[in-house]
């Protein structure tokens, strides 16, 4: 193997780890200090944390190659879509295709993009849909499914991931995985105390919500996936975007 792809390989190893790393050890930590020490007063503090944080995967994995302004673009334009899309359905709750552009980002580009995008998507827009001690557990849900799109989906020779395989993940990631954090974070944010009873209630009462939330996932992606990731993968391929 050439020593060039060597460093790229260990620089797409490192950054895994660092986004893993991230996502199931210090924003889950950053989490519990904001309940700890600021009774989720610090909400705003604690999402830019997050986003400090989700900026270490790219550090790590661009160490070794130069960065590319078009990665980058690429990136903020894929942010964007999935802030626009949250706002253009505003008024039909939990029907949103947030978490399908979160799950096509990380399939095209990697863990580490599907990292960021998850937790940027959910920060922006809840200045739209209002900012609050839930945005962190929002951006950590987006974080964790985009960060799983990117592991199990992102082909670096450019095939596309099964659309049957990707949509069956949607779903599932937007019912349990976004659907579980979520219905958490409403324990601990609204309530000073857990008890049995209190977590019976937020998790049934949240069941409706996610199923509404995983069919609007399933939608979008049989919608939009098989075109969004043709042309992400051609925008890849012909710039060696991320392969370096």
């Amino acid at each position: 193997m050439p020593q060039s792809e060597k460093k790229a390989k260990t620089s797409r190893i490192l950054g895994v780890i660092a986004a893993a790393l991230v996502l199931f050890v210090l924003v889950p930590g950053v989490i519990a200090l904001g309940i700890a020490v600021w009774d989720n007063r610090r909400y705003l503090i604690v999402s830019l944390i997050i986003i400090l944080l989700s900026m270490l995967p790219f550090i790590i994995s661009f160490e070794r190659r130069k960065p590319k302004v078009r990665e980058l673009v690429t990136l903020a334009a894929m942010i964007a879509i999935g802030v626009a899309g949250r706002a253009a359905f505003y008024m039909i709750p939990q029907f949103k295709p947030s978490v399908a552009i979160v799950i096509i980002t990380g399939a095209a580009f990697g863990s580490g993009s599907g990292f960021v995008a998850g937790a940027m998507i959910a920060f922006v827009s809840n200045f739209i849909f209002g900012q609050g001690p839930w945005t962190p557990w929002q951006m950590e849900a987006m974080g964790v499914i985009g960060f799983l799109a990117g592991l199990l989906f992102c082909r670096r020779d450019g095939r596309l991931p099964k659309l049957a395989a990707l949509v069956a993940f949607g779903t599932v990631a937007a019912f349990a995985v976004y659907g579980l954090i979520a219905d958490t974070s409403t324990i601990f944010t609204a309530n000073s105390e857990v008890s049995w009873k209190m977590l019976l209630a937020a998790y049934s009462s949240g069941v409706i919500f996610n199923l509404i939330h995983a069919a609007a996932t399933a939608i979008f992606l049989l919608i939009l996936a098989k075109p969004l990731l043709k042309k992400l993968n051609r925008i890849r391929i012909k710039y060696g975007m991320l392969e370096q």
